[in-house]
């Protein structure tokens, strides 16, 4: 019967290492994804408050004419 190898402290530390920097990896690739997206919303958000702003003001405001005699 073939004996199985046994599993050390440091094969299990090497492993932990290498599953953490792939997730640290993706992370960060994840991270500029993310700050870009937020970003473009945001635009578009205040962008699209400032057209609702403009619009609503131009109803509500009224018009003064000033005529010189």
């Amino acid at each position: 019967m073939p004996t199985e190898p046994k599993i050390s402290k440091q094969d299990i530390e090497n492993k932990i290492r290498v599953l953490q920097a792939d997730i640290s990896g993706r992370a960060a690739d994840k991270k500029q994804s993310i700050v870009a997206i937020g970003s473009i919303a945001l635009s578009v958000v205040v962008l699209l408050a400032y057209l609702v702003g403009r619009r609503g003001g131009r109803r509500r405001g009224s018009r003064v004419e000033f005529r010189r005699f």
